[in-house]
């Protein structure tokens, strides 16, 4: 397994260094083509743990559920939601353990706990299946201040981001990181592009024209 991980690494990374050399090969006029993402590639609990050396910020908000989380008896309370994680928050994961839901069948999952407000919680990155660790972790989180990597990003768009409001002009990986994650119409073109945010409950539909947003507009409820 440990022989299979590191060549999945090294894989992986030698992907990301060829996309990036596609790009300057290419010579794409948009700076984000250039940002690499560092990644962890975690595959059981041990280096899933990487998780508790450094913040870590989510990558879409409004996209994954969190639970109650009792210290000590080490319980998650999946039946009660405490929430959703919010685009771009900070987080400081305390541990990453095992908890299954109640209820028959149901998959051992990976859980990383975190506390907000002073009560702790626990978010699923992952699940145990055949006594393999299926891990997402990558997915969900900057392992890096995303302030740092989008440091290009002009000022006033960093300012709308952490107002989570959408301004004309901006991209659509910008206006994830102000209100998280969105889905996508069907027929879209690419000079045209139709994207339904749910926005924490504030549903908002914005309209890319050649990748800038054009038309920000509210959605109606459950868009």
């Amino acid at each position: 397994m440990r022989a299979g991980y590191i060549f999945y690494q090294r894989h992986e990374d030698r992907l990301a260094a060829e996309r990036l050399k596609k790009a300057r090969d290419v010579g794409y006029s948009n700076p984000d083509y250039y940002v690499t993402p560092k990644k962890l590639y975690p595959y059981d609990l041990k280096t899933a743990r990487q998780l508790t050396l450094q913040p870590v910020w989510v990558k879409e908000g409004y996209r994954y559920t969190y639970y109650p989380y009792d210290p000590a008896t080490k319980r998650v309370d999946f039946d009660h939601d405490a929430g959703l994680l919010l685009p771009i928050e900070q987080l400081a994961i305390k541990d990453v353990m095992m908890a299954t839901p109640t209820g028959k069948g149901q998959r051992p999952q990976v859980m990383a706990v975190f506390e907000k407000d002073g009560k702790s919680y626990a978010v699923p990155i992952g699940f145990e299946a055949d006594e393999q660790y299926q891990i997402y972790s990558d997915e969900m989180f900057f392992v890096e201040d995303p302030r740092v990597l989008y440091k290009h990003w002009p000022p006033d768009v960093w300012q709308a981001v952490e107002r989570h409001e959408v301004m004309p002009g901006m991209n659509e990986l910008q206006a994830d990181f102000a209100i998280g994650m969105g889905v996508p119409d069907a027929g879209d073109t690419s000079y045209q592009k139709t994207v339904r945010y749910p926005n924490g409950g504030k549903s908002l539909v914005i309209v890319y024209h050649d990748g800038k947003a054009a038309e920000i507009k509210p959605g109606t409820p459950g868009s």
